[in-house]
């Protein structure tokens, strides 16, 4: 058994953790609804279409909050920040599991989207923190939270949902975030790092770091194509396990979260690869392995015990390059601007999300039309995709003049020099 990451005197491992489980709760508000579309239109008398529109309106929700809220934390007190948006998750998911009706319903929903992006507020704060060579396990620890967050937040909906019906599941997560709130408010640090900007002036700040960071612009797209590929997968799932091949219950698609979540743990095996200087070998051997694994998801469409031992095998090892990519992406966007991390975490993030929301819609139209053959020929197309964005990045790096440690191979602009040096593979 690994031990756990040491950290800074600034951050304890016990800080960590409650960090990390912060970001789990943080985030799963957004996914609860998902298995259970059907029992709260029901409830709630609403229509097929108004039910979907739940999860529309939590990502909305969640693109504004990583717009308009991440970037606050270069200018206002971070813990404040951190705290005041958990207790402000902890009132809306009140509101939603309180909801009598359509309108109430959404309205907590957007409302709990907007102030959930508290985990990517969380997650920099602890970059920050962490020493400069243990940053990258550090970002691992906190986004493995995160990540069991959005894959275990089904599987919780539907056994919560079970035992009260599905507004227990909201009210247990308030009361959990509320209590994290409090815990992180008497744990945190103080930390200021103040852009000397207006909010108007570091919103545009924030649209320009596209401009002046070449990495920022690669490791985004890099992002939006890794969780396309694992919203496509997320998408389609549910249609293949309830259909002819297999015919799951709800429930027991649910507990798939479960075979995800092992994939997530790689998450903290990537930050430390990263910190060795093995940061960019990551994200080749991630993108290559996305690749593969649709080939074994392909092979679980047909049904049968071989077919779902070849899908799950597919759920693992896509979830573990997702993870991958992302962490190796996080680890470089990171170190390029220290004084401006909340700002490249809310562009890399948006990028990141949007790209999600791209290959569920995707998804949607192609199961329709082309079924699961349809749907993985999909997944394989934007991981190839991906593998050629992380190709151009490398053969633009062998080419840029190498400055600041390899900062220059690795395509950063220069910055403050608290930054710490691109690992050594960047080259």
């Amino acid at each position: 058994m690994s031990k756990a990451p040491h950290t800074s005197p600034g951050l304890g491992r016990g800080t960590l953790l409650l960090m990390a489980v912060a970001c789990g709760l943080s985030v799963a508000g957004n996914y609860f609804a998902q298995p259970l579309l059907d029992v709260i239109g029901r409830d709630l008398h609403m229509s097929a279409g108004a039910s979907a529109l739940v999860v529309t309106v939590a990502q909305v929700g969640y693109a504004l909050g990583l717009i308009l809220l991440v970037p606050l934390g270069d200018l206002v007190e971070r813990r404040r920040l951190a705290v005041g948006l958990c207790a402000a998750t902890a009132v809306f998911l009140a509101v939603t599991a309180s909801a009598v009706d359509s309108a109430g319903l959404l309205v907590g929903t957007a409302l709990t989207g907007l102030t959930s992006v508290a985990a990517q507020v969380v997650v920099p704060f602890a970059a920050t923190l962490a020493t400069p060579e243990r940053r990258g396990r550090t970002v691992g620890t906190v986004m493995t939270g995160l990540l069991l967050g959005i894959l275990l937040a089904r599987t919780a909906a539907g056994l919560l949902s079970d035992l009260g019906g599905w507004r227990t599941v909201y009210w247990v997560d308030a009361a959990l975030i509320a209590v994290m709130a409090l815990l992180l408010r008497l744990t945190l640090p103080r930390l200021r790092t103040h852009a000397g900007l207006t909010y108007p002036g570091l919103l545009g700040s924030t649209a320009g770091l596209f401009v002046h960071e070449p990495v920022l612009r690669y490791r985004a797209a890099l992002g939006a194509l890794a969780f396309a590929a694992f919203s496509v997968l997320w998408t389609a799932l549910a249609f293949l396990l309830s259909g002819p091949a297999y015919g799951w219950s709800g429930s027991a698609i649910g507990l798939l979260g479960l075979v995800g979540a092992a994939g997530s743990l790689s998450a903290s095996v990537g930050g430390r690869l990263g910190d060795r200087g093995l940061v960019h070998r990551v994200t080749g051997i991630a993108a290559f392995l996305l690749l593969a694994s649709w080939a074994l998801l392909e092979l679980g469409g047909a049904g049968g015990a071989l077919a779902l031992v070849s899908l799950l095998a597919g759920v693992v090892v896509l979830d573990a390059a997702v993870q991958g990519v992302h962490i190796s992406n996080q680890n470089l966007v990171y170190a390029l601007r220290p004084e401006a991390r909340n700002r490249l975490n809310s562009a890399y993030m948006t990028s990141y999300f949007a790209g999600g929301a791209v290959g569920s819609a995707l998804t949607s139209a192609v199961w329709g039309g082309a079924g699961w053959d349809g749907v993985c020929a999909l997944g394989g197309a934007i991981s190839a995709a991906l593998v050629v964005v992380w190709l151009a990045e490398r053969r633009r790096a062998r080419r840029a003049p190498v400055s600041r440690g390899g900062a220059g191979a690795a395509g950063a602009a220069p910055a403050a020099p608290a930054a710490p040096a691109v690992p050594s593979d960047a080259v």
